[in-house]
């Protein structure tokens, strides 16, 4: 027959044992105990050439597809106390200010990576393209990327070409090219744009086009799928 005292100090026991457990959990996710850090893999090293960084891009994007991201087991802390002093992104990436169109997400890719321009329509305006050679000349970005995507808006505008409030019809002289390439095909208009601001950093920015005769840098344009989150290259 069981001792009535030991059953009831066994409970006690028990009870404090989940409690504490419980309590220590709880307290480690609103970070008020430290808990050792996970073991986490060691950062890739930047790529050498554009050709490896333009493969880095796209193999990211590969794993935002099929839900197999890796850039949310970087150390953030880590991440931000090293580019602090200093930021050395691997690619810049030219795209539309559309909110469906994550960048960092959509490549799979954290703080530091990758150099973001967004502008309605991803067009390339004199303050775009000053940007992006500051990424080349300064900060020794290997591969820019030109990314229209599906459904563009600014696009679809400049196409209807209407009256519309404010500065909004300022872009409309960008995009008119892939119209008049195109014609009011919006999904052929997208691509041409997207193909049109590529050629445009090519050949308007000195600094650009040192780059890629000397072999340091690529420029490519690329089209992004909202409903399956794939990136085409599109030259």
């Amino acid at each position: 027959m069981s001792n009535p005292e030991h059953t009831h100090q066994a409970f006690v026991s028990r009870r404090r044992f989940v409690t504490t457990s419980t309590l220590g959990t709880a307290a480690a996710m609103i970070g008020l105990v430290d808990v050792p850090p996970a073991s986490l893999p060691a950062p890739l090293p930047l790529p050498l050439t554009a050709d490896d960084a333009l493969a880095r891009l796209m193999a990211g994007n590969g794993r935002f597809v099929t839900k197999t991201m890796t850039s949310f087991n970087d150390d953030l802390a880590i991440l931000k106390q090293n580019t602090v002093d200093k930021q050395e992104p691997f690619a810049a990436v030219l795209s539309c200010a559309d909110s469906r169109v994550p960048v960092e997400l959509v490549f799979d890719q954290t703080i530091g990576h990758i150099f973001v321009t967004r502008v309605a329509g991803n067009v390339a305006s004199a303050e775009i393209i000053a940007s992006l050679e500051y990424g080349v000349a300064v900060l020794g970005t290997k591969v820019i990327m030109v990314m229209g995507h599906a459904g563009c808006g600014a696009v679809k505008a400049a196409i209807g070409g209407k009256a519309v409030p404010g500065q909004i019809s300022t872009l409309y002289r960008f995009i008119r090219p892939a119209i008049d390439q195109a014609g009011s095909d919006l999904n052929a208009a997208i691509r041409a744009n997207a193909l049109i601001q590529a050629r445009l950093l090519r050949e308007s920015s000195p600094v650009i086009a040192e780059a890629i005769q000397q072999g340091t840098l690529r420029v490519v344009a690329s089209h992004y799928d909202l409903g399956t989150g794939a990136v085409s290259l599109l030259n």
